[in-house]
């Protein structure tokens, strides 16, 4: 049970590190037999890497207390997949329902994210999927995550790893079907063009609302972006087969008037699944709602540890981690932090998510004992430097 400090007084970095501590501690990680360690010896490192943007092997290096650096990846190496996603996803749901009330409709986002990877596999080929060039690489590991589209509350919500040897439609299910299991009702999901595709169309409309710009493939599609003005029509998805499906089409046409260095019109559409009484402009307006999670996306790299392994599982932890963190602090800046106001609560803006990640950074180097002295050399500059020098 999350046990999240009161919200009188002060908060303390001592608080934050220990809420930091308790949560990614539910991690399951089953260690090695026989060991003098405990796991949330392990998940200290992790977590002071990841607020240090930093790898394992320097926070060992430069703290006393910490253990040895081979010790903590041999722990890391006996991590489950299926447990490790199980737990996280539970932990998401946990952190959520803190701070969400159950009664109200909710828009969710669903996306991929691509940690670009130097190198080849582990064991499998299908532990690495394909993306388009970043960072010197075409390379990833992939997860599949949904997040909850909010100003005040951007909340990750569920999240799983994808492999290149599946249809990406599976992973999408299972993170649909995390999505459905929260209590509130979902008013419409939002997701880009990497999600058009029919299985997922289907299952998307089955929970609630969906917008996906189309991806724009086919002579009957292209026909009907061919236009100067804005309407509404049904388009036939694998048209006269056994999987056909119709949905609602909007064919939005606006106006780049300089919008970084652009200008002329552009043409976009979106299966607008139950959606076939607004207006194109209305549905392009409810989609632009998901860019918010470019935001998201940057706070949880800013708190992610650095690695070589090749191992995806142990790198699938270090990003679960960092969604936690993120989580954890967008909980406790509402929860703890936020005071009432009429309209809803008064967000603190020096409560920002860079000091949250400094006070858990504070409070882990004290109880790790931070190095802070080096063994001099017992020379110093030679005698013949000296007199040059004079």
């Amino acid at each position: 049970m999350l046990e999240v400090p009161q919200p009188d007084g002060f908060l303390s970095a001592w608080d934050v590190k220990g809420v930091a501590a308790d949560v990614i501690g539910e991690l399951p990680l089953p260690g090695i037999e026989g060991s003098p360690l405990d796991p949330g010896d392990i998940w200290s490192v992790v977590i002071l890497a990841s607020v240090n943007q930093t790898s394992v092997r320097e926070v060992c290096a430069e703290n006393h207390e910490a253990p040895c650096d081979d010790t903590v990846f041999d722990w890391l190496h006996t991590l489950d997949r299926g447990w490790l996603e199980f737990a996280a996803n539970l932990l998401f749901m946990q952190l959520a329902m803190t701070i969400l009330d159950p009664d109200r409709s909710r828009i969710v986002s669903i996306d991929f994210v691509d940690n670009p990877y130097h190198g080849v596999h582990l064991d499998e080929e299908g532990e690495l999927c394909r993306m388009s060039p970043k960072d010197g690489t075409t390379t990833c590991h992939r997860y599949c995550t949904a997040y909850l589209v909010s100003n005040g509350k951007p909340i990750t919500l569920a999240m799983t790893y994808v492999r290149s040897d599946e249809k990406q439609a599976d992973a999408v299910e299972r993170v649909l079907d995390r999505v459905e299991a929260y209590p509130f009702e979902i008013e419409l999901l939002l997701a880009d063009s990497g999600f058009y595709n029919e299985r997922v169309i289907r299952r998307s409309q089955d929970i609630a609302a969906t917008v996906v710009p189309v991806a724009e493939k086919g002579d009957r599609l292209q026909e009907k972006l061919e236009t100067y003005k804005s309407y509404m029509t049904t388009y036939r998805m694998y048209k006269d087969s056994e999987r056909e499906l119709r949905l609602p089409l909007a064919v939005s046409v606006s106006y780049q008037n300089g919008d970084r260095g652009k200008h002329g019109e552009v043409v976009r559409g979106y299966a607008a699944c139950d959606l076939g009484d607004r207006t194109p402009a209305q549905v392009e307006h409810r989609y632009r709602k998901r860019s918010a999670i470019e935001s998201s996306y940057r706070l949880f790299r800013s708190a992610r540890a650095v690695t070589s392994t090749q191992d995806p599982i142990v790198r699938f932890a270090f990003v679960v981690v960092s969604f936690l963190l993120e989580n954890l602090w967008l909980v406790l800046r509402w929860a703890v932090v936020a005071r009432p106001r009429r309209g809803g609560r008064d967000l603190p803006e020096e409560f920002t998510f860079s000091v949250f990640c400094d006070w858990i950074r504070h409070a882990l180097e004290q109880e790790l004992e931070r190095r802070w002295k080096i063994e001099m050399n017992g020379v110093g500059v030679p005698d013949a430097y000296t007199a040059a020098a004079g």
